[in-house]
């Protein structure tokens, strides 16, 4: 009844490391069942980053030496997955399942610019100091109707289609990844994982989406979401039109090989980006695969954008004049159990193109990084991890920067 994407992905991070699958705490009162349920993640990560940095036209890359030239980065954090707490609540009334779900994402690092105990906006004095705090990232807020035989409507803010299963089967998405801005001495709220080195982040859209019943283990969601005005684009703009995605999935089993495909895509308006009549597209499509054999878990992500951008939707997705940035990228994934560890490996890599010959000559290129990964289910709730990851950021005139990171850590979720 209730449909939580959360519970989802800690179903998912129990079945990579060969655990029992994880139930929320639940209880009733009358009609309704409430839900709680999450984690808390916290690793150490080592980072010796670029210590010859060029000047790269980027959101999300190589890590690179600090103002007064220090190489080496160490961050106890949490990684690519804040620590959560998800609420839900769900009752069926008239032949209808209805529920709503709240999902809290605090970090563990100090980086709330306005921390009360500072009496000020800590941005003078930096985040990460004496007596700041952690923010409050709130990424779900949303109901569900659902009855059998119609399929269901999900409408409020929640984690987007394109690019989802990429994120959500990414093996790092209990660890790190690609350190990312944790490599500073002032860590995000989050790591990169791949997002950057082999997708688009998914991001949590306000959207008002339909999924259809399942047709042979297929289904087909589309929906309609408050449209993004782009990165760095000097000001927010009116749209005509909401964005527009979908995503249709298909699992089940072929000759004993277990098997889920998906694709989906997005589009939207963008308007006066930069000025006035300068107005484009925005539209992507992806595709997913993922079989397993025995506990071998393969699979391969693919996506191509034009003004798409880069790292996340519609960073650096056009030339700051209204020309769109034609992207693609990839990732492949290999898990395979031993016992109670999972050892893993991607590689990943997401591409950038000019707009034109005129564009910035020290724009991203392309990022890529490869992860080595070992998960280990201490309990069945408990989950030990070490990686190491190689990331290197090329821009289009040759420059590039390189990196390389170790993080160890424990994710707990309940």
């Amino acid at each position: 009844m209730i449909t939580q994407r959360i519970a989802a992905l800690v179903a998912g991070i129990g079945a990579m490391c060969g655990t029992a699958s994880v139930q929320a705490v639940e209880l009733s009162a009358g009609d309704w069942t409430f839900s709680a349920n999450g984690n808390v993640n916290v690793h150490y990560i080592y980072a010796a980053c670029e210590d010859a940095p060029a000047d790269i036209l980027t959101i999300g890359g190589a890590c690179t030496q600090d103002a007064d030239g220090n190489d080496a980065s160490s961050t106890v954090s949490n990684g690519l997955l804040p620590a959560a707490l998800v609420l839900g609540g769900g009752t069926t009334q008239k032949g209808y399942d209805l529920s709503v779900t709240f999902g809290l994402y605090p970090g563990i690092s100090s980086n709330d610019g306005g921390s009360p105990n500072l009496q000020q906006d800590a941005g003078a004095l930096g985040t990460n100091v004496a007596l700041a705090t952690t923010g409050l990232d709130v990424r779900q807020v949303f109901m569900s109707v659902a009855r059998d035989g119609m399929g269901s409507f999900k409408l409020g803010r929640d984690f987007g289609l394109f690019g989802f299963d990429a994120i959500i089967n990414d093996m790092t998405i209990p660890g790190v990844g690609v350190a990312g801005a944790m490599a500073t001495g002032a860590p995000a709220n989050t790591s990169l994982g791949s997002i950057g080195f082999g997708y688009i982040y998914t991001d949590t859209l306000a959207q008002m989406n339909y999924t259809t019943p399942s047709f042979g283990g297929a289904n087909l969601t589309v929906g309609i979401y408050d449209p993004l005005n782009p990165v760095l684009a000097g000001g927010a703009s009116n749209k005509s039109a909401p964005g527009i995605h979908g995503k249709l999935a298909w699992a089940g089993d072929l000759g004993g090989l277990g098997f889920y495909l998906s694709s989906a895509f997005i589009t939207q308006q963008q308007r006066a980006v930069g000025g006035p009549g300068n107005n484009f597209t925005s539209t992507g499509f992806d595709v997913y695969a993922r079989a397993e054999l025995g506990g071998l878990k393969a699979s391969a992500y693919y996506y191509s954008g034009q003004g798409m951008g880069t790292t996340g939707l519609f960073v650096l997705s056009d030339d700051g004049a209204g020309n769109e940035r034609d992207s693609d990228g990839y990732l492949l994934q290999l898990t395979y159990p031993l016992g109670n560890t999972t050892l893993g490996a991607n590689y990943g890599v997401s591409s950038l193109d000019k707009a034109n010959h005129s564009d910035a000559p020290n724009l991203l290129d392309e990022n890529s990084k490869l992860t080595f990964g070992a998960y280990h289910a201490l309990t069945p709730n408990l989950t030990l991890l070490f990686e190491v990851s190689d990331v290197e950021t090329k821009a289009h005139n040759g420059a590039s920067n390189s990196g390389n990171s170790a993080n160890a850590g424990a994710f707990l979720s309940f």
